[in-house]
């Protein structure tokens, strides 16, 4: 059947809007987290690890160099302490090591800084504090140290400028943001680049699905080699289309048959009806035998349209051209006017010339027909009925208007359907199918039908390719264009 228009698949957001939906970038966010927040750990991991094997390094350094000063000191003394202290702050001016000997009234003896400070020490003799920067250096600067008390109420600090460790904490805590930083920006480089590839294989599959929705069921998606699992979903839906394809065949080819079968014996039975008729019957047994030559009408005129619809769904017997579609349409328009006249109708019509179609003279004027007959039939005494024809979107944009009751919104696809009709139709001659034949015919021509509100009434709209003798060629593109006319 032939479905109202709406967005194509496919055709949603385009551009990086598309990559940032899809499916593949979202799994390549959360590998992202979950990879950023493994790279976080294991960096954290790395710099609390060197931190701290360099703040024990250095609290041992400080152990050791406490406890030789130590030894010296209760081996030869004060001034061999003093001493030792002056040459090393002499050897080694700008060193890390730091130095402080002070009276027990805190009065410096010896020491590479000028006062004690002011920082209560810990329980175990350590102590953290600032030291004052050189006016090189605008980085704040941090000494480590042990302090402990000597003889004679003498107090002795040693410990370590920490520059270095906070320098290697700066230098890790760089690596750890652009090492971060780094794998953030891969991560998501490569989450586009997975995204972009699984967009162009959807979007092959999105191509091939538009002219199977359209009824084409010999097209079949795309399958590489991969084997992966877009390809085993294609097979599968391959292999489902392929069973559809012989069975909507098998379908067409009974009702075709049926149709075929019965119109035979029907056409015989109203032969013989009328001859019946022609005898010497009275005029009650004439006006049965009228009545049943009616009916016989009826059910030959839905055979013939049964097998009408079945071939223009087979394709077979178009006669393919470039067709003036606006003379179609004036010629549909000229035939029905005398009938709208006698209903009191007035029909109007807008039809921009020069658009040009590719397909089935015949089919499409039958189609025109069909939509003016059922505008003409359902539209009261002394309503409108409108024809127009424009261009959209590199399609003829047909549109037949008319003032009558209109369809439901629940049932504008249903009529589309074979032998639907409406409630408010089943009263009038018909047998459903007007408006299955026009789908069908629109189908064919790779159109699409909508039906709206016309308030009141309803609207009908066609969109037809248009078919530009410019672009026709020997080129390629040309041979590509000549291969989809006509239409599979």
């Amino acid at each position: 059947m032939a479905h109202l228009t709406h967005n194509a698949p496919g055709q949603s957001a385009n551009g990086p809007r598309r990559i940032l939906l899809s499916t593949a970038f979202r799994l390549a966010l959360l590998y992202i987290g979950l990879f950023g927040g493994s790279m976080l750990a294991l960096l954290a991991v790395i710099y609390w690890t060197t931190a701290g094997y360099i703040a024990q390094q250095t609290e041992e350094t400080i152990e050791a160099e406490v406890q030789g000063l130590t030894e010296q000191y209760a081996r030869l003394g004060l001034p061999a302490l003093i001493d030792v202290l002056a040459r090393r702050i002499e050897f080694d001016p700008n060193g890390s090591s730091v130095y402080l000997l002070v009276q027990s009234n805190g009065t410096p003896v010896v020491g590479n800084i000028d006062h004690w400070p002011s920082i209560v020490e810990t329980h175990d003799g350590w102590l953290t504090f600032h030291l004052a920067n050189s006016p090189q250096d605008d980085n704040p600067r941090t000494a480590r140290a042990r302090a402990f008390l000597l003889r004679g109420d003498f107090r002795l600090l040693v410990g370590r400028d920490m520059r270095e460790m906070a320098a290697v904490r700066r230098l890790a805590g760089r690596a750890l943001g652009w090492g971060l930083t780094a794998t953030v920006l891969l991560a998501l480089f490569g989450g586009i680049l997975m995204s972009r590839a699984s967009l162009r294989r959807l979007e092959a599959i999105m191509r091939a699905f538009r002219p199977i929705m359209a009824g084409d069921l010999t097209r079949r998606v795309p399958s590489g080699n991969r084997g992966d699992d877009l390809d085993q979903l294609a097979d599968g839906i391959n292999e489902m289309l392929a069973r559809i394809e012989v069975l909507m065949e098998s379908v067409r080819q009974v009702s075709g048959h049926i149709a075929h079968d019965l119109r035979t014996p029907l056409t015989r039975l109203r032969a013989r009806l009328e001859g019946l008729r022609d005898k010497n019957a009275s005029t009650e047994q004439a006006m049965v035998v009228d009545a049943a030559i009616a009916d016989a009408d009826t059910l030959l005129s839905t055979f013939t349209a049964l097998l009408r619809i079945a071939r223009i769904e087979a394709g077979s017997g178009m006669n393919t051209l470039p067709v003036d579609l606006p003379a179609i349409l004036a010629d549909a328009v000229e035939l029905y006017e005398p009938l709208a006249l006698e209903r009191r109708q007035e029909v109007s019509t807008a039809l921009l010339p020069g658009i040009t179609v590719m397909g089935d003279r015949d089919l499409l004027f039958q189609m025109v027909t069909n939509l003016l007959d059922n505008a003409v039939k359902y539209t009261p005494e002394g309503g409108h009925i409108h024809v127009s024809l424009e261009r959209c979107n590199g399609t003829g944009r047909l549109v037949i208007a008319d003032s009558g009751p209109g369809i439901a919104v629940a049932e504008r696809e249903k009529v589309l359907q074979h032998f639907y009709r409406t409630e408010a139709s089943r009263s009038t001659p018909g047998n459903g199918l007007g408006l299955s034949l026009v789908a069908a015919v629109a189908r064919l021509h790779r159109g699409t039908i909508r039906l709206e509100d016309n308030q009141p009434g309803l609207r009908v709209v066609l969109n037809l390719p248009i078919y530009d003798a410019a672009q026709e060629g020997e080129g390629e593109g040309g041979a590509e264009r000549k291969q989809a006319w006509p239409p599979p």
